[in-house]
């Protein structure tokens, strides 16, 4: 009985070793995760919702760290010195969701890029800029003459206003 009890004990460790290993490579802090959209941790969950800014948003995960609610988004481009701009307002208007879907204000979020992570603070002052964003974006939504603001064929090809735009670069 005692070798069972030395071979759980064993197996233990090694779970518990390989879990971590797969937090810091998900870009997830030791917490849990509380929420993900992603089909490997668990079925997807519904989207964040704010009715005062009609904003809607799945963040990666969602993880409780000390009693505080951080989301944490997870990208793909390799080799980052820094957040890309807009990564980090995509971040901002996750812990602005999590702040109004939860009722407590997150005091950062993650972006996790595969060889760096960044720990973005949640301040008023992003949230103020945050709300100036979607009211700039929603005063040109109607107008037929937005100007292009990139010259990134990368952007043109996952923007959803790619088959109407007459400026797009594809």
């Amino acid at each position: 009985m005692s070798s069972l009890a030395t071979f759980l004990f064993i197996a233990a460790i090694l779970l518990l070793g390989w879990s971590t290993y797969a937090l810091r490579k998900a870009g997830l802090p030791s917490s849990r995760v509380i929420y993900a959209d992603t089909s490997k941790w668990n079925k997807t969950e519904k989207p964040l919702f704010d009715a005062k800014l009609n904003l809607t948003g799945k963040p990666d995960y969602l993880t409780l760290h000390r009693g505080k609610v951080v989301p944490v988004e997870v990208k793909s481009n390799r080799h980052v010195s820094e957040p890309y701009p807009s990564h980090v307002i995509q971040l901002v208007a996750y812990c602005y969701l999590v702040e109004h879907t939860y009722g407590k204000r997150p005091p950062y979020g993650i972006l996790h890029y595969p060889h760096k992570s960044f720990t973005i603070a949640y301040t008023p002052s992003q949230a103020a800029r945050l709300i100036a964003l979607l009211d700039e974006v929603r005063s040109l939504e109607n107008h037929a003459d937005v100007p292009r603001s990139h010259n990134s064929k990368e952007r043109c090809r996952s923007c959803g206003y790619r088959e109407i735009c007459d400026a797009r670069l594809l």
